[in-house]
């Protein structure tokens, strides 16, 4: 064998099995849960102004998420290595389909999703320090102000990938303690808000007479009814929302080299995190509905509806409870971004797709360049201040590989039909194809009504289809 040979030999079986059920099961969970479900609950009042929809939202987008997890248990089990979703799609479909993923993965979906994480995780540190408020201005450089939050949403980033070149086990004990540490958070605050819930509040909200009459309800309480296809719009720009609060859930195929038994520990980490997030985020609208009225909730300052709800429940206190809630939920969520959004990008460099260097490890067995790069471009997606819009934007584009890789299933039946599968899709083929309808109905809806959700993300993954071409003529080797 070629010293050549040798090295990417090495290079290949060089990531270490190091998490456990337990430890995929909180980057499953702690992924999810960042700061959406503080937040997106008063959007979600105003486009349907009923307990009853406001609930539906989150049960059906929960079974999305849920029956997407056990889908992708059967592909996690197949191919149990590094790179996730990206090989998936890849093997399912060819290599560009599976280039375009990893390049709208690269450009916005995780890099602006971990930008807008860590400028949350800021943004509610102001409440703490003041001096880190989005409202001041620490550089001004004629063309670009960047406030005090930014600057402390670089240091978070730069911060957790430092860490997570350190190996994967530094990165672990992150994830692992503050996912702990939100979901108990989150479960006494559902808690104490039962506890001190207003019996005439719940039953104005859960009133059987107007608990499913779907219209959108204004800030400032005005009601405007819909047509009945313009309210099945209304229903989809409000799960773009509840969508982005329970994405990243598929975040532990990216590591899938790193787990241990990965055929049985992937699916089962998915199906136990999804399970533990959907049910939390239920309980929390519970809560919600149960201390605050619908108003109150769809004209929640800045849509913070958790830190209205704390207020009402531990008095001016509340205020701080929630900060110190989101700090911690945001970081560990960042953490798991962080730690394997670099995953991906090592596979796409092992198949010539990106930067040589970032398909090698460290000597701590963890693609170290990968991180780094991530880290450049999420630190700019969080001084430009502009990755909210593009998530919402993203969100059609995210549910679109979803049901692609979900179809893949489909499609390696037969591609591959002999092929080992410790696990198979849960419900097959029943519920992946129950997920597909849904996932195109929330799709043509967003095309239809929120066009402005759509083209952009849409625009960003074609653009990614010239791009393989040059690759493909002559692979990288920087």
């Amino acid at each position: 064998m070629s010293p050549e040979s040798t090295v990417d030999a090495a290079e290949k079986t060089s990531f270490k099995p190091s998490l456990g059920l337990v430890d995929a099961t909180m980057l499953v969970a702690g992924s999810m849960i960042g700061s959406g479900i503080f937040i997106v609950s008063a959007d979600i009042t105003r486009n349907t102004g009923s307990v009853g929809w406001l609930m539906f939202v989150w049960l059906i987008t929960g079974f999305m998420t849920l029956t997407a997890a056990l889908s992708y248990g059967e592909l996690s089990a197949m191919f149990p290595k590094a790179g996730g979703q990206y090989v998936y799609l890849k093997e399912a479909y060819n290599p560009l389909i599976g280039f375009l993923y990893g390049w709208s993965f690269f450009t916005v979906i995780q890099t602006a999703t971990i930008a807008a994480v860590a400028v949350a995780f800021a943004k509610f540190t102001a409440y703490l320090l003041p001096m880190f408020s989005e409202d001041l201005v620490a550089i001004n450089l004629g063309f670009l102000k960047i406030s005090p939050a930014q600057l402390l949403s670089l240091v978070l980033i730069i911060l957790l990938t430092f860490i997570n070149t350190r190996g994967v086990n530094s990165g672990k004990i992150i994830q692992t303690t503050f996912t702990l540490t939100k979901l108990l958070s989150l479960l006494g605050l559902i808690v104490f808000g039962l506890i001190f819930m207003k019996p005439e509040i719940w039953a104005a909200n859960w009133d059987s007479a107007t608990m499913w009459d779907l219209h959108k309800l204004g800030i400032d309480g005005s009601v405007e009814s819909y047509t009945t296809i313009a309210a099945f719009g209304a229903i989809a720009a409000s799960m773009v929302g509840s969508i982005f609060s329970s994405d990243s859930w598929n975040n532990v195929t990216f590591i899938a080299g790193e787990i241990k038994n990965p055929q049985r520990n992937i699916g089962l980490s998915l199906a136990l995190g999804t399970i533990i997030v959907t049910v939390i985020y239920v309980m929390t609208n519970v809560m919600y509905t149960g201390v605050l009225s619908l108003q109150e909730i769809a004209s929640s300052d800045k849509d913070r509806v958790a830190v209205t709800a704390s207020q009402v429940i531990f008095g001016s206190s509340g205020t701080i409870i929630i900060a110190i809630m989101i700090m911690i939920s945001t970081f560990g969520c960042n953490n798991g971004l962080i730690m394997s959004g670099a995953r991906v990008y090592y596979s796409m460099a092992k198949d010539g797709m990106f930067f040589k260097k970032v398909g090698t490890l460290n000597k701590n067995a963890v693609p170290e360049f990968g991180l780094w790069v991530q880290c450049v471009i999420a630190c700019l997606w969080s001084l430009s201040g502009k990755y909210g819009n593009l998530l919402d934007m993203i969100s059609f584009v995210v549910v679109v590989f979803y049901m692609l890789t979900i179809v893949g299933i489909f499609i390696l039946r037969r591609k591959m039909p002999d092929a080992p599968r410790p696990y198979k899709a849960f419900g097959y083929p029943f519920l992946p194809i129950i997920y597909i309808i849904m996932g195109v109905a929330f799709c043509v809806l967003l095309i239809i009504y929120k066009p402005e959700y759509t083209w952009p993300g849409l625009i960003i993954v074609l653009l990614g289809i010239p791009v393989y071409y040059v690759i493909a003529k002559k692979e990288i080797t920087v």
